[in-house]
């Protein structure tokens, strides 16, 4: 009996002075940035700042970047990959997108006919053009203009049936004073937050330090 007692104090003693485990730190969620028509990553700088201010760490901040001038179903496709790429990297079950212009097409495409809405959080839209835009008229040379104008094949595929689709969130920011979005009005979503902004330009989205605030809390709900 002595000897279990001095065994056990040993034991206890040990216990003691050993350093404390770290709990295991689940994985915040990514946000992955989708740019427009001619955009690239450094449209989201500001973006990007405004999320770090709000505790995002840079290391789950991403932007995806694809060809304007191709296919936006293969730039969905490309979405598809750098998603899985990014869920990988962070270890996280699912991401939140951000996008804006075109963008909204590239990731409406993908979370509605690639099914990636099982893997999508949060999707906010900035002056997406969810419905097309007739100001793509001015670049129908282009396959992705082409799939941009309201009516397309590409449009009447993602606007059909739920336009919301999964339990993922969605939200949309749009503006009269658009001017690029022709109507302003096709970047709503049937289902989704719409919120409307009384005056901001399509381009002054990306640098809309109020906007981008209520998004990043937005992705926080």
């Amino acid at each position: 009996m002595r000897r279990l007692v001095v065994l056990l104090t040993a034991v206890l003693a040990a216990l003691a002075l050993s350093p404390a485990l770290p709990a295991a730190a689940a994985p915040g969620t990514p946000v992955i940035f989708v740019h427009g028509y001619t955009g690239s990553a450094s449209n989201w700088t500001t973006a990007m700042s405004v999320f770090r201010s709000g505790g995002y760490p840079s290391s789950q901040l991403f932007a995806y970047e694809y060809n304007s001038y191709g296919n936006n179903i293969t730039n969905a496709q490309g979405l598809a990959s750098y998603v899985s790429q990014v869920r990988s990297r962070t270890g996280a079950a699912q991401v939140d997108i951000v996008n804006h212009s075109m963008g909204g097409l590239v990731s409406q495409w993908y979370l509605k006919q690639l099914g990636g809405a099982q893997y999508v959080r949060h999707l906010a839209s900035i002056a997406g053009a969810n419905h097309g835009t007739t100001y793509a008229s001015a670049c129908l040379i282009f396959v992705t203009c082409q799939q941009m104008y309201p009516g397309s094949s590409f449009i009447n595929t993602i606007s059909a049936g739920d336009e919301t689709p999964g339990s993922t969130r969605y939200g949309t920011w749009y503006s009269p004073c658009d001017g690029i979005i022709i109507p302003y009005t096709s970047t709503t979503l049937s289902g989704a937050t719409n919120n409307y902004v009384a005056c901001q330009t399509h381009l002054g989205f990306l640098t809309d330090t109020g906007v981008l605030t209520q998004i990043r809390s937005f992705l926080a709900t």
